[in-house]
This record gives C-alpha cells, structure tokens and sequence, in this order.
C-alpha cells in the first residue's frame, strides 16, 4: 500500500546500528549535511561565509558581558575592589593590567559609588550595559539573517532538483512510489534540511564559540571556580546520549506515519467522486483519524525526548550552581567577581540548551538527508544513448521486432513482430490485460523492451535522442491530463512556443472553438486542476486539440473515447478522424466499433497477436475478434457475408 521504496528506505535504517550518541556522531550528522549541501551551499557564499562569521562574533559578545557585570560590582562596591595577587599567572597579570588601563580610560564615564553624578556619568553608566547587548543582538540578527537567506535558497534550489530528479526517472520507479511518500521528500524532508541549515548552522557556530569565551572569561575572573564548574558539564551531555537515541527512532517511525497520512489524503480527495459515490466519508475519516492516531504517537515519543532535554539540563545546572554558590561562600570570594562569575554560569545554561538540540536537528536532519540520498541515487531504466542519433522526421516505418516485455516474472507482450508502413491505421484490439497499453508504453519508451527491438525507420528507439523520438508522436488517451492553467495555456502545451492563429486553429480542427468561446475568459478561462470545470467531452476535445497542434506525424490513441456517453463520443470521434488524416495512427479501443475504418487490426490475446486482419474480415472470420465484436452487437454486413 506504501510503496516499495518507503519500505525498502526503512528497512534499511531500521537494520542499520543505532549510532552511539557522543560528539563524534554530532561531527558525522554534520558532515552528511555538508556533503550533501555544499553544492547548493557555494552557490551563496557571499551571505553564507558572513554570516558564520557573525556567528563566531557573537560568542565574545556575550562573554563580554562577564566583565561588564564585574566591573558593575566594583563600581558599586569600591571596597570590595582588590588588585591581583603577586601570584598569578603572567598571562592573568597580563591581562589585568590590560584592564586596569581601559578602567582608567572609562572611570570618568562610568558611575561610582560616593562619587557624584554628571551627565557623562549618566551617558556612560547607561551606554556601559546597553551596548554590550546591542552588539550582541545585532550580531545574532545579522547572522541569522545571512543563514536564513541561504538556507531558503538551497531548499528552493534543492525541491527544483529533487522535482527535476523525479521528472528524469521512469515510469516503472512510479509504479513502486506513492503520492504520500513522493510529496513527503519533495516537502517536508526538504523542510527538515532547511531547519538544519538555519538553525543548525548558527547554533553550531555560535553556541561552542560562546561557551569557550564565556569559558575563558571565567577562568580569567577566578579559575578554580571555572574548573569546579567545568565538572558538571560532561554530566550535561548523559541526557542527550540517552534522548538523542529515542529521538531518532521517533523521527523514522514518524517519517512512515506521515507518509502514510498523506497517501491516504491523495487516495481520498483524487477519487472524492467515488468517496461520495458510495457514501465512504465515514470509512476515510477513520482511516485518517487512524493515521493521525500513529502520527501523534510518534510525534509525541519525539516531542519527549526533545522536551525533557532542557528540564533534565536545568535540574543539573541548578544543582551545579548551588554547589558554587556554596563554594563561594565558604572561600569568602569577592562580591564583583562572584556576581560575574554567577553572572557567566547563568549564560551558560542557554548555549548548552541549543546545542543538546542542535544534537536532535541533525539526528533529524540526517534521516531526511538519507531519504533524499535515496532518491537522487535513483537511476533511469530508461536512459538516452550517450550519442544520440537525430531523426528529424518520419519517412518509412514502425517495427517490432521479435519484442518481449515483463513486469518481473510475468510476460506481457511475447515475441511480437509487427510492421506499421507510413500513413497506416493500425487498431489494436484485445482483451483487459493482453498488452495493448503496453504496446503503447513501448513505442513511446516509457519502457525498453525486456527482448527484442522497436525501430523506427529503421534505428533502434534505444539508439534514437529521446526529444526527437516523442516530438514525432501525440498522444490521446482515455485518462485526459489537463492543468490548472488557461484553455489556451493547456492546448498550447503540445507544441511550446505556439502561436495564438496555431491555438485556435487547432481548437477549430478539434471541434473545440465554440464551447472555448462560450467560457467566462474564452482562451484565457483556467479550467481549474484536472479541468474540473469541463464536461468529459470538453476536456477530450482539448486534448485532441492538443495533439492537433503538436502536428506529430505518427498519433496514438489509447481509448480515446472509451469513458464517455453515446453523445461526446460522436463529437470527440469526429475531431479524431479529423486529427487521423495524412497520420499514422495506433487505435487501442475496447470500443470495437472505433476502428472500423482502420487499414489494419491486430487482436492481443495473453501478449501474443493471436489475429490481424481487416475490420470486416475478421468479424466474417468468425475468430476471437468476431467473438469480443458480438458481445458488444456487432455482427458482419450482409454484403461481406454474400461476397464470402
């Protein structure tokens, strides 16, 4: 029901090791990531380096704001303000000797406790705290917006090409596919990339970045402090080991639901005609609540493991903070550096949240990339020779040679060998099942043959460019493919580039340019998807008009007329015989009546021609076409029978 490839794809990451949540799969997500977006990504460097460069600069912003809170302290509390000790380290004295004079530079701007206030005072005092955090923001605005920026263009870039990569396979990975899970990869893992990239990238940058300065900056404020602190850490990152694994067989098993969900939604609402027909409203809501039964449970088991990542955190960094408080307490630490170091600890909490979820955005993000891996590793079974041979027009035949072809083991067409001349009217009749569809799939090469060869005049459909092959055929089959564009749009689609003379030209051969006249726009009417707004007839007449301005010498039709009333297949047959003139033509019907004025039939039976002939002397033969002719009332003429 859910298509092949959606099992096969699960199947393989369900037999696969869970991968052990550490820092080195964190590097592996990543680099899955980049190598499969850094095509897209280089396309954008001149916003995709800046702004992880404003990324990293965010980091020192916010460690700035350690030393802002500290000299706050001393400003407020004088008293408390103490020199470094005669032994530390160089670099430490270094360090503070650096600050002494920017202090010095800054003490007439900056308040001070029983010292009276100016307007520099007041300026600075306010300036002091609030640029810091200015910067900052700015820094995390401009850098998120550079991402963002290229992150919406690469999942442009990439739905074009997933689009593109579907468009270019054959039809037989369709016929494995469905819908739900086809719409799933063009739109939401595609989706869970963009979050990556986004979010992703600019937590990855920014929050390790911010943690080592804010790091440094403790050690530079009291060292024992910051490795006492250091100790909690790794005890921060058990959770995510944990969770990060639930996580990921939440995602998978939610990947599957929502596939389902939506091939259950196109199934619905494509054949809502039926739905209703046989009152099946209440039978599809079930099927859908069902559905969306399985898709909350996995999203909830994903939603858990991601939510109970922050808490568990938390609970660990409060309990850590206690510690140090206690700490401080006992070793009688001073009041400017304990409220900086506090100050530090407290901003660290933030950073170490994003990155326990940058950990489940890429475990996300790593399933969605393999999904798409699957598809762009896809290939063709139909491919174009690597040297084409050009074939500009149709001059002499159409042959099958000694073709075979079969869905795995079983045999569709067998051994058949046909020669279509130029200008001939072939019908092609037979039962439900005996290859007359596939006859028709072959000729266009949606298929190659499993055995055998088609040539036309005379060079192998293999060896033929494949533009050149479908240019020389149009098609009007019994299932009409309209868009949801204008009249003139959709009858232009056979010939890109038509003129409006050609279009309308064509609706008149099609018998198509009085009821296009009577529409609200007349050309310019949109007919709605699938043409909903059209009669069966009308859309018929649009796709033969189509055909008509394809002007293709050689013309299939696949029952053309096959689904509608006595009254439309009089008007649509009309329009196909006056399509047929000066053109080969390949008439599959069921409706034998339809090819009465065919040069040539072929009867299908079990993938075999089991009878060729003319229309009346197969009916006088008295063969199986004559059989499948009088269930249906057709006998022969007296004539034919008093000449026999």
């Amino acid at each position: 029901m859910f298509g092949e490839n959606a099992t096969v794809f699960d199947s393989a990451l369900d037999s696969a090791p869970e991968p052990a949540q550490t820092s080195a799969n964190i590097v592996r997500y990543l680099s899955s990531i980049l190598k499969f977006g850094w095509p897209y990504l280089c396309r954008y460097w001149r916003r995709f380096f800046p702004g992880l460069l404003l990324a990293v600069l965010c980091g020192p912003a916010n460690a700035i704001m350690v030393w802002v809170i500290k000299v706050i302290g001393t400003r407020l509390a004088p008293s408390e303000l103490a020199s470094t000790s005669s032994d530390a380290s160089g670099l430490i004295q270094h360090v503070a000797a650096i600050q002494d004079h920017v202090l010095q530079w800054l003490d007439p701007w900056l308040p001070l406790m029983g010292r009276s206030l100016d307007w520099q005072q007041i300026a600075g005092g306010i300036l002091f705290i609030t640029f810091p955090v200015f910067t900052r923001s700015a820094l995390t605005y401009l850098s998120g917006y550079c991402l963002s920026w290229v992150s919406e263009r690469v999942v442009n870039d990439l739905r074009a090409d997933v689009f593109a990569k579907l468009n270019s396979l054959s039809l037989d990975f369709f016929n494995r596919s469905t819908m739900g899970d086809l719409l799933t990869r063009i739109g939401g893992d595609t989706a869970m990339l963009q979050t990556g990239l986004r979010a992703g990238f600019l937590d990855l940058i920014k929050e390790p970045v911010t943690l080592l300065s804010l790091f440094v900056g403790l050690c530079l404020v009291d060292w024992q402090l910051t490795l006492l602190a250091g100790i909690f850490l790794p005890v921060c990152f058990f959770p995510i080991q944990y969770l990060g694994r639930k996580a990921r067989r939440a995602t998978k098993s939610g990947w599957q639901a929502s596939i389902n969900q939506h091939s259950q939604l196109v199934e619905a609402l494509s054949g809502i005609r039926i739905v209703k027909a046989f009152g099946l409203e209440e039978e599809q809501l079930v099927r859908y609540r069902e559905l969306a039964r399985q898709l909350i449970h996995h999203g909830m088991k994903n939603v858990q493991a991601i939510h109970l990542i922050n808490p568990m955190i938390e609970v660990i960094a409060t309990f850590g903070f206690g510690v140090l408080i206690v700490w401080i307490v006992g070793t009688q630490r001073q009041l400017p550096d304990m409220l900086a170091f506090l100050t530090g600890i407290m901003m660290m909490q933030p950073p170490l949240k994003r990155i326990a979820g940058l950990h489940m955005t890429f475990q996300n993000t790593s399933v969605s990339i393999e999904r798409l891996q699957y598809i762009f590793a896809e290939q063709p079974t139909v491919k174009q020779s690597p040297t084409p041979t050009r074939l500009a027009a149709f001059q002499n035949n159409i042959q099958f040679d000694d073709v075979v072809f079969s869905y795995g083991d079983r045999i569709v067409l067998d051994h058949i060998n046909l020669v279509i001349p130029r200008g001939t009217k072939l019908g092609v009749a037979g039962e439900s099942g005996s290859g007359k569809s596939t006859l028709v799939n072959l000729l266009f090469r949606f298929y190659d043959p499993t055995e055998g060869r088609i040539l036309l005049d005379g060079i192998d459909l293999r060896d033929l460019a494949v533009a050149d092959h479908r240019k020389l055929m149009a098609l009007v089959s019994q299932e009409v493919v309209l868009f949801d564009k204008t009249v003139g749009e959709n009858i232009a689609l056979g010939q890109p580039g038509a003129t409006r003379a050609e279009i309308e030209d064509a609706a008149r051969h099609a018998f198509a340019y009085e009821f296009i006249q009577q529409l609200p726009k007349g050309f310019e009417t949109r007919i709605g998807e699938r043409g909903v707004t059209l009669s069966g007839g009308q859309r018929q007449r649009l796709a033969i008009a189509r055909a008509f301005v394809r002007n293709a010498p050689i013309l299939i039709l696949d029952e053309a007329t096959a689904s509608l009333d006595s009254q439309a297949e009089s008007e649509v047959q009309a329009a196909i015989d006056c399509l047929a003139e000066n053109r080969t033509v390949i008439s599959i019907a069921h409706r034998l009546s339809t090819l009465a004025n065919c040069d040539r039939i072929v009867v299908l039976r079990q993938g075999k021609i089991v009878e060729e002939g003319g229309y009346e002397k197969l009916l006088q033969r008295g063969g199986i076409f004559a059989a499948m002719a009088a269930q249906q009332g057709i006998r022969a003429t007296s004539r034919s029978a008093d000449a026999t």
